[in-house]
Formats: C-alpha cells, structure tokens, sequence
C-alpha cells in the first residue's frame, strides 16, 4: 500500500519528512517548512527539492556539507556553510570561489587535492598549514615550495 503524501496535511506531511527526509519525493508541492524539516532531518534529501530556497540549502549543508553536490549554482554563503560543516565539500562545487577554497585548506590542508586549478594564495595555505599537503599541487611555484619546506 503506497501512501499519498499530498492529501496529507501539513502536519501530517511535517511529521512524515521528519521520520523519513526522503518522504518528500512524494509531496507534490512542499511547502518551505516541510523542506526545511527533511532537509534537517537529512540533508540529502534537498536532491528530491527543485528550486529550493537558499533557507533550504543552507540547512541542508548545515546538516551534511556534501549535499551541496545536489544545490545548482549555490552561493558563495551557501558554499561557505558547506565546507565549514564538511571540507571536502569543496570537491562537489563547480567553480569555488577563492574564499571558499581558502576555508577549505585552512580546515583541512589536504582537501587541496579536491580543488581544480587553486590559486598560488590557496596553495601557499596549503602548505603553510602542512607542508606535505605539496605532494597535491601541479607544479608548485618556488614560493609555494619554500613555504612547504618550512612548514614540514
């Protein structure tokens, strides 16, 4: 027996995304508090939520940060919020921005690798954090290499 998540109530329907995040496939047209609550309750169910409101992907990568692979073009405060909850969130964004790389290697020195293309600021982080982390730069400036020499 399949239960029809759209004669549900509000209540009903809160209560069920709260259970099971997931249930919200099955509602139609949710409303923003019952995103919220199965978002809340797993984060990757922001992927059953089309167009979600940045309230909505912020809680869902509050909750997991690698939900932030199923946000399409998600801000840069989104993207933030994503990385400060889990570092190698960074490897599911397109295009970070170099704030949101910088976060990233500060947290964690190594998530580098999961970084396409960093900036000579993002790799000197990098390796003024733990110098090892060059053995996941392509073709480290002299720069970049001093700094990993000193901070071994």
């Amino acid at each position: 027996m399949t239960t029809n998540y759209d004669n549900m109530t509000e209540t009903e329907q809160l209560a069920a995304v709260q259970n099971w995040g997931y249930a919200i496939k099955h509602i139609k047209n949710p409303s923003e508090t019952v995103q919220l609550a199965a978002v809340q309750r797993n984060g990757y169910a922001i992927c059953h939520i089309k167009n979600p409101s940045e309230a909505v992907q912020l809680a869902a990568v509050q909750k997991n940060g690698c939900a932030i692979q199923y946000i399409k073009n998600p801000s840069e405060t989104v993207q933030l919020a994503a990385v400060q909850r889990n570092d190698l969130a960074v490897g599911f964004i397109e295009n970070p921005s170099e704030a949101v790389q910088l976060a990233a290697v500060q947290k964690n020195s190594f998530v580098i690798q999961h970084i396409k293309n960093p900036s000579e600021a993002v790799q000197l982080a990098a390796v003024k954090e733990d110098g090892c982390a060059i053995k996941y730069i392509k073709n480290p400036s002299e720069a970049v290499q001093l700094a990993a020499k000193m901070n071994k």
